[in-house]
């Protein structure tokens, strides 16, 4: 789950005290994360998942940069598809890159990129539904589901856009919110770490990535340098000792969260998150953070081919394809590197085609994706994670300490894993039950809107309990 939204209000809340927004340190990389946000995100609303603006903006954006959202200004340019956004004198501006999705142009804009016209992969997943809505068939299913786009009675709005609920490989119930429907991309947010995970997989599976080895990253290829000890294993269980900050309840300690600087102001996202200091040796401590995963996907980014259109045809041939995962979009930054921590945008039920890889072992329609033994590591608990339940790219209900074993009282199974993401996103997986319940929204409840995440899934299990 990457908490943007609560370091970013607290900075902006220290630029709007400041007399001349110009008293917090660092004030002019927090206005470029403010531009670079509110300008990314209403671009791929408006563009890649075709959402009106402003109600989007009202939704989704504006309490993330409360209180300056009086300050903040947008517009948006069909014409040349573009979102242009103004803060306090500072402006940052997202284009629309077609398939890959919306980018904050940073210094010279990138050279276009040409994507091959080459025949997508067939699907290996069986279709899980009709074109249509599913009803649910079994009444206590919409009771589950009148009770996730329930509000509270007072206090922050859920605000839940999309729930599918999917057994034996088919849609059973599912409902959206209006102007969503199954074919509306939603942003997955720290849920494309997971999708990260797979990515990797299947380069381990193909052998081009040893998991344990150093991780070939060329800036730290001396031996004498500390990053050298660092693994991509480590990076994916937010385990490699580097000094970034975290992307949970982090706070602002110069003005500016280095996370957020990295996604929202920075070209080379992965060049930037390498220069930051080791500070624990890998695997002794535990810090969940985006720049792990960016470095990760800068590892993805060499092992295909070193530009965006070979992560973009390795992305949906190796997987998107295979699923039936037709409407995902995997943004890129201007170095072709995919922005594998937090930009992944794609309808309900392609997050649901997504948990069902996991679901069933990382076997599709009878072909191996991910590796024998691949989907069990994923869940393993990792050490030193044990006050949050993280596993390696997804948060885990396994190891029956700690946050795992709150959520198995709470209703969950023991054998559950989810990918989670800011705002209330969650596929939660669930093997012994053969479930996978994807919800998508805007929630600005506290804890990411975990409560009402577990209460779904006990409901559903319940409501299905003896059919």
């Amino acid at each position: 789950m990457c908490k943007f939204a609560g370091r970013l209000a607290s900075s902006l809340l220290c630029a709007v005290g400041a007399a001349a927004l110009s008293g917090c340190a660092g004030m002019g990389q927090v206005r470029q994360v403010a531009t670079g946000l509110v300008s990314h995100q209403v671009c791929s609303a408006t563009f890649v998942a075709g959402l009106e603006p402003d109600a989007f903006y009202a939704q989704a954006v504006k309490q993330t940069i409360s209180p300056a959202d009086s300050l903040m200004r947008y517009l948006v340019d069909r014409e040349h598809g573009a979102v242009t956004a103004v803060f306090a004198g500072v402006s940052s501006t997202a284009v629309y890159r077609g398939p890959l999705g919306c980018l904050v142009v940073r210094g010279a804009p990138p050279a276009p990129v040409k994507l091959d016209a080459e025949p997508a992969a067939q699907p290996l997943l069986p279709p899980i539904a009709g074109p249509d809505v599913v009803e649910p068939q079994i009444p206590t299913l919409k009771t589950v589901l009148d009770h996730a786009f329930e509000e509270p009675a007072k206090g922050p709005r859920r605000q839940t856009k999309a729930v599918v609920i999917v057994r034996d490989g088919r849609i059973i119930a599912e409902r959206y919110a209006p102007g969503y429907g199954p074919e509306t991309p939603i942003a997955g947010w720290s849920m494309t770490k997971s999708v990260t995970n797979a990515l990797l997989g299947i380069l381990v599976r193909e052998g081009r990535l040893d998991m344990t080895a150093p991780a070939p990253i060329p800036a730290w290829s001396d031996p004498g340098d500390p990053h050298h000890a660092i693994t991509p294993d480590s990076l994916l269980r937010m385990a490699s000792g580097i000094d970034m900050g975290q992307s949970l309840t982090a706070s602002f300690s110069d003005g500016w969260d280095p996370t957020a600087r990295m996604v929202f102001a920075e070209r080379d996202m992965a060049g930037f998150a390498a220069q930051a200091p080791v500070r624990w040796a890998p695997g002794q401590h535990w810090m969940y953070k985006n720049g792990d995963t960016l470095l990760l996907s800068r590892i993805i980014r060499d092992k295909v081919g070193g530009d965006a259109a070979s992560v973009y045809r390795f992305a949906h041939q190796e997987l998107f394809d295979k699923l039936g995962m037709a409407h995902a979009t995997l943004e890129m930054d201007a170095t072709g590197t995919p922005i594998g921590a937090s930009h992944l945008w794609a309808p309900a039920r392609d997050w649901a085609r997504f948990g069902l890889l996991y679901a069933n072992d990382g076997v599709v329609g009878g072909q191996r994706i991910l590796p024998e033994g691949w989907v069990d590591y994923s869940a393993r608990l990792t050490p030193g994670s044990e006050n949050f339940g993280y596993g390696a790219g997804f948060w885990t209900n396994r190891g029956g300490v700690g946050a795992a074993q709150w959520r198995v009282d709470a209703g969950m199974p023991a054998d559950s894993f989810m990918a989670q993401g800011s705002y209330g996103q969650q596929v939660a997986i669930l093997p012994s039950q053969h479930l996978v319940i994807v919800r998508m929204g805007y929630a600005h409840t506290p804890r990411g809107d975990m409560p009402a995440e577990i209460r779904l899934v006990r409901e559903t299990l319940a409501a299905l309990k003896g059919t």
